[in-house]
């Protein structure tokens, strides 16, 4: 959980470098490449406990969250873990593709080969545009989790620092914008049956900074993602068992 939250402080340095005119790559394989400035030993380091936190988030996929009464939101939560195992799979393996020396490839160009090979199938807008739709419920559940503190419920509150609540709030909100973000650009492919349209976060926060006072966007984003990766560092000793 700490090296989690340490993957979304560095996207939010780098986040924040983009925002002041540094065109540097600003996703978590970004956050990656800077951690290697600092040695093998760091790359491993990042991605063995990445894939604990994944195995970790893999079995609270399939028997977690057993103190959550209603099924439902039980579900939800699993499907939340196992999202989350995803995510932490994929920047391990970037991890340890950089600490052998295979370097991580431009994730942007490698999603926009993926949207445009699914745009070559058949009803190939309407699946990029499920996936965009998809993105975009997750962006709104992220979101609204930070606003209804409902993060709270996953934590053992007696065990967490008084200041959780305004940073969580804040970081979840902050990771919602920026998957809205990332689900809108889905879209506009979709929608434009333009594959160099879409991208993931390097791509949603270069779009962000784009913007008329883009520069305060970006760096309101970065905020948030920070938050989140403190968050995590709190979270690491308050969550519930």
């Amino acid at each position: 959980m700490v090296l989690y939250g340490v993957v979304h402080v560095l996207v939010a340095w780098l986040a924040i470098q983009v925002a002041f005119g540094d065109s540097e790559q600003a996703d978590s394989k970004g956050a990656v490449s800077d951690i290697a400035q600092g040695g093998e030993w760091l790359l491993w380091t990042l991605g063995i406990g990445l894939v604990f936190f994944a195995l970790w988030q893999l079995l609270l996929a399939f028997v977690g969250y057993t103190y959550i009464g209603k099924k439902r939101k039980r579900i939800s939560k699993r499907i939340g873990s196992a999202a989350r195992a995803v995510t932490a799979t994929g920047i391990a393996l970037g991890a340890f593709k950089y600490a052998t020396g295979g370097g991580s490839g431009d994730q942007n160009q490698q999603q926009q080969e993926l949207t445009a090979q699914v745009l070559a199938l058949p009803a190939g807008q309407f699946l990029v545009g499920a996936v965009a739709i998809g993105i975009l419920c997750i962006a709104g559940v992220i979101i609204y989790k930070g606003i209804k503190k409902s993060f709270e419920k996953d934590l053992d509150m007696s065990r967490a620092p008084s200041w959780i609540e305004p940073v969580g709030r804040i970081g979840w909100i902050g990771k919602g914008t920026a998957y809205g973000v990332i689900g809108v650009l889905v879209g506009l492919a979709a929608i434009n049956a333009d594959p160099q349209q879409s991208g993931g976060m390097d791509k949603a926060l270069k779009t962000l900074a784009a913007q008329p006072y883009g520069m305060f966007l970006l760096s309101a984003v970065a905020i948030g993602i920070a938050a989140f990766g403190v968050y995590c560092f709190a979270a690491a000793r308050a969550l519930k068992e």
